[in-house]
């Protein structure tokens, strides 16, 4: 059973082209896909309307084995797939980064206790631990990468959405990015205008041209 099916998607805006125009995607269990394409085509569209952000014109959303058509229906989707942001400013939002990371698991009900021990495992196992208790807005631009994907890991969702995440990163984080992405059991879709890096993480591209979704490849 996929886990993300979108078919015969269609978003336009009055006086201006089609973004997408019939686009289909389907994401398998443990895939990892990239989705390319130029700028404007729809790429971060697409990821919205996966989680429900931006409803289509016309089309079909299932998710998880079921179709999503109503604001209810995107509650259990959200907290069962994780989106990275483009910019990781739009997503920390708290003083240190240990309350950043322990929001999520709050909000889903977590104690304080049970919220603080899965900040501390995380940390851990990402070797981010030194982090825990700095000031969320006076990290780097490539701390705040890695601690926003941490944020979106310690909701334990069974999808990654990546939005452009090798924005602000240096090469030592950007390293560091990949060694963590490769090593993560969740299915991947994957935006980034980086070659080099979908290369690492993912195995299959598609690509968004003229509304539609496109193979890449053989």
């Amino acid at each position: 059973m996929a886990l993300i099916e979108l078919e015969d998607i269609h978003i336009s805006y009055p006086g201006q082209p089609a973004i997408l125009a019939g686009a289909a995607l389907q994401l398998l269990p443990g895939q990892r896909l990239s989705l390319t394409g130029p700028n404007g085509s729809g790429k971060s569209t697409l990821l919205r309307v996966i989680l429900g952000l931006q409803a289509p014109q016309r089309g079909t959303i299932r998710a998880f084995g079921q179709p999503r058509t109503q604001e209810t229906d995107f509650h259990e989707v959200r907290r069962r797939i994780g989106l990275v942001f483009q910019d990781a400013d739009d997503q920390l939002f708290c003083p240190t980064v240990a309350e950043d990371i322990a929001f999520g698991p709050l909000n889903l009900g977590k104690s304080k206790s049970e919220a603080l021990e899965i900040v501390d495992r995380l940390l851990s196992d990402l070797r981010l631990a030194h982090l825990r208790d700095r000031i969320t807005h006076k990290l780097s631009g490539g701390e705040k990468r890695l601690v926003t994907l941490a944020t979106v890991l310690a909701m334990e969702p069974e999808v990654l959405l990546l939005d452009e995440p090798t924005n602000a990163l240096d090469v030592k984080n950007e390293a560091r990015l990949i060694e963590i992405l490769q090593g993560l059991p969740q299915a991947i879709l994957l935006v980034s205008h980086s070659a080099a890096f979908r290369a690492q993480i993912t195995s299959a591209e598609v690509e968004i041209r003229e509304g539609l979704v496109r193979p890449v490849g053989p």
